[in-house]
């Protein structure tokens, strides 16, 4: 056998390895793709999770600062008014 013919024979074997590493090149070059898109999509939530951490500051900021006072109000005034109520209904019974 001459040198070229082993050299053609190495080659033809050495075929079907090329197309494998074509394949895998291939997937690799996906799989960086698709962790990009995550890298992208990573990004997006974290700006949500931020807006929404935003939101709920403001949301409990204007509940503590504007609904509980106003329920309290409206507690003392159904209270005294209850309270009146009672204090009248027992000098009636009384009288």
């Amino acid at each position: 056998m001459t040198d070229n013919e082993l050299l053609l024979k190495i080659s033809n074997m050495m075929q079907p390895i090329r197309e494998e590493l074509h394949s895998v090149k291939q997937d690799i070059q996906d799989m960086k793709q698709d962790i990009q898109n995550l890298k992208q999509d990573m990004q997006e939530v974290k700006r949500d999770i931020q807006d929404l951490k935003t939101r709920v500051k403001k949301i409990e900021a204007t509940q503590e600062n504007e609904i509980l006072p106003r329920l309290n109000t409206i507690e003392a005034c159904y209270t005294s008014t209850y309270e009146r109520y009672k204090n009248s209904e027992k000098l009636q019974k009384i009288g």
